[in-house]
C-alpha cells in the first residue's frame, strides 16, 4: 500500500502508488545483475551498458554519462579492465585518447542479462490482463518521453 509522508495532494498520493508499483518492477529487474556471477554493482553494470551503447567512447564522455569525476571513471574502469569486462586502446581521432571497448565475455554478459531481465518481466506481464499490460505499456512509454523531455507534460483542465 502506498504511504505519502508530507502535504497531502493527488499527485503526491500518484506519485506514492508508482513508487511503490516500480519497486516490484525494479526487483524484477535488478535481480538477474544480483544473480550474476560476477556480482556487477549498478555503476560497473551502466558502464558496461555505455560502452556497449557508444564503443570507442572515452573515459570523458563515460565520466559524463554516469555522472561521476573523471578520476572515479578512471578506477571503474580499472576494475572492469581487471575483471576481464573492458579493454582500453587507443582512440581513432586521437592516438593519445583512450578508447572504452567491451570484452567478448562483457557483451555476452550483457545478452545474459538482458534475456534474463526479459524473461523475468516476461512471467509478470503473463500474470496481468491484456488491458493491463496495454494500459502499462502505455503509460511508462509516455512517462518515459517526458522523463527525457522528448514530450511536454500533459496540462490538465478544471
Amino acid at each position: 500500500m502506498a504511504i505519502h509522508h508530507g502535504p497531502d495532494g493527488p499527485e503526491l498520493e500518484l506519485a506514492a502508488a508508482v513508487e511503490d508499483a516500480a519497486a516490484a518492477l525494479l526487483s524484477r529487474w535488478d535481480l538477474p545483475r544480483e544473480e550474476a556471477a560476477t556480482q556487477l554493482s549498478s555503476t560497473q553494470l551502466r558502464a558496461l551498458f555505455a560502452v556497449e551503447a557508444a564503443p570507442g567512447m572515452n573515459l570523458g564522455a563515460l565520466a559524463g554519462r554516469l555522472s561521476m569525476l573523471l578520476s572515479s571513471a578512471s578506477r571503474l574502469c580499472d576494475r572492469l579492465v581487471a575483471a576481464g569486462l573492458l579493454e582500453r586502446g587507443r582512440g581513432r581521432d586521437d592516438r593519445r585518447e583512450i578508447a572504452l571497448t567491451l570484452t567478448p565475455a562483457a557483451a555476452d554478459l550483457l545478452v545474459q542479462l538482458r534475456d534474463e531481465r526479459h524473461r523475468q518481466i516476461a512471467r509478470v506481464l503473463a500474470g496481468m490482463s491484456p488491458t493491463g499490460r496495454a494500459a502499462l505499456l502505455r503509460g511508462l512509454r509516455e512517462f518515459a518521453a517526458v522523463a527525457r523531455g522528448d514530450q511536454q507534460p500533459a496540462v490538465r483542465t478544471a
